[in-house]
């Protein structure tokens, strides 16, 4: 079976892969918002260890923001890149996508230049969106569980509230009666 080689980029990861057999190469604490610094910091590592050969691969696993309610674990190939297909404009209908086209050009500087360039930006840019994505789905998950714990402890002030007013009720009750008994004597 491969070695992994297991970087983390934040104190739970750190957390779980500090158990047996595992070896953390190197941890990335960020702070209550992920920078695009640290993202280029992470990426750079990722980047030399693929280029040197010290790793075949790098997959990125992390929590997908869905919405308030959903968070979808991921695990994303980041390198090596695969073959890119076509072009989805954001602002354009999902069906439609831009075939890749084969005419060529000449670029100065040299192609290879400008792509080796490009695809340093978009591994930066991608693993910050990733980064942003897994800290928005841990403040959704945060904020999901105190509106959760905040509503089971307003039920609870609701239930005992209504257990002591019921306690009450049946003190006063049984104070008339013993008052209304000792008149009847």
């Amino acid at each position: 079976p491969k070695s992994r080689v297991l970087t983390t980029a934040d104190r739970k990861g750190a957390q779980f892969v500090a158990g047996p057999r595992r070896q953390l190469v190197a941890d990335f604490p960020y702070g209550d918002t992920p920078r695009f610094a640290e993202a280029r910091a992470i990426a750079a590592m990722a980047r030399d260890l693929f280029v040197k050969g010290e790793v075949d691969e790098v997959t990125l696993v992390a929590t997908r923001f869905i919405n308030t309610l959903t968070q979808q674990a991921m695990a994303l190939e980041y390198l090596p890149i695969g073959e890119i297909k076509g072009i989805r404009m954001p602002e354009a209908d999902p069906e439609h996508v831009l075939a890749a086209d084969t005419t060529e050009f000449r670029f100065e500087p040299s192609a290879d230049q400008i792509l080796s360039y490009l695809l340093g930006h978009y591994l930066n840019v991608l693993l910050y969106t990733v980064l942003l994505n897994a800290k928005a789905s841990e403040q959704s998950a945060r904020m999901v569980s105190m509106k959760s714990a905040t509503d089971n402890a307003n039920g609870m002030i609701k239930d005992l509230t209504l257990h002591y007013n019921k306690l009450r009720q049946g003190a006063i009750t049984q104070e008339l009666l013993e008052i209304a008994g000792g008149q009847a004597n």
